[in-house]
This record gives structure tokens, sequence and C-alpha cells, in this order.
């Protein structure tokens, strides 16, 4: 395959990769205080590092997909980023990282 189709395609050295998160905010959260968390994950966990997420929540609970903000792959330092910033978030109890996965070609 030619490096023009497999760029279109964005496969080979051109494969994108991202990441699935999942937490759930403890018990009895006010509904004020869950969207509060949410709002600081994406400024301070997503934007900060360069990154985008898209996916989203209900009764406590966020799960997304985070890719870079532009082209390219999400590296371990921002799964780390992410996972650090919601380690330290009193609100939340239950953390998943996902491992990569391709960006283009996700379930």
């Amino acid at each position: 395959m030619k490096k023009r189709l497999r760029k279109k395609l964005r496969l080979g050295e051109f494969q994108e990769l991202g990441f699935d998160v999942f937490f759930r905010v403890v018990d009895n959260t006010p509904d004020d205080v869950f969207d509060g968390v949410v709002d600081a994950f994406i400024l301070q966990a997503i934007e900060t590092n360069g990154l985008s997420c898209g996916g989203g929540g209900k009764n406590s609970e966020w799960n997304v997909f985070v890719t870079l903000d532009r082209r390219g792959s999400a590296t371990d330092e921002h799964r780390q980023a992410v996972q650090r910033w919601l380690e330290t978030c009193p609100e939340v109890k239950e953390i998943r990282i996902g491992p990569f996965v391709d960006a283009w070609r996700t379930a």
C-alpha cells in the first residue's frame, strides 16, 4: 500500500492510538458536584495535556475515549497524567484506564 493511502487510512506509521477512561464518584454525590468533577477532569486532565475525549456518563459514572487533540497518538505519559489526576480527586472512588487501541477502528 502506498504511503499516501496509509496516511489517508491512518494505517502503519500513521496509526493513531487512544485509550478508554472510566471513573465513578462516591455514592450519593450531588449532581452539581459530579458536574464539577467532570468539568475539572476535562479542563485539567484532558485539555491541559493536549488531549480530547468523547463519551459521557450518568448516575455518577463517566466513560470516555481519549485521543490526542491533533494528528498522532496519545502516549503512556498522557495515560499516566490522566490516571494521576483521577487518583488525586477525592470524589473519585473507582478508576479504570484501558489499553491503547486504534482510535479509528474501535468498536
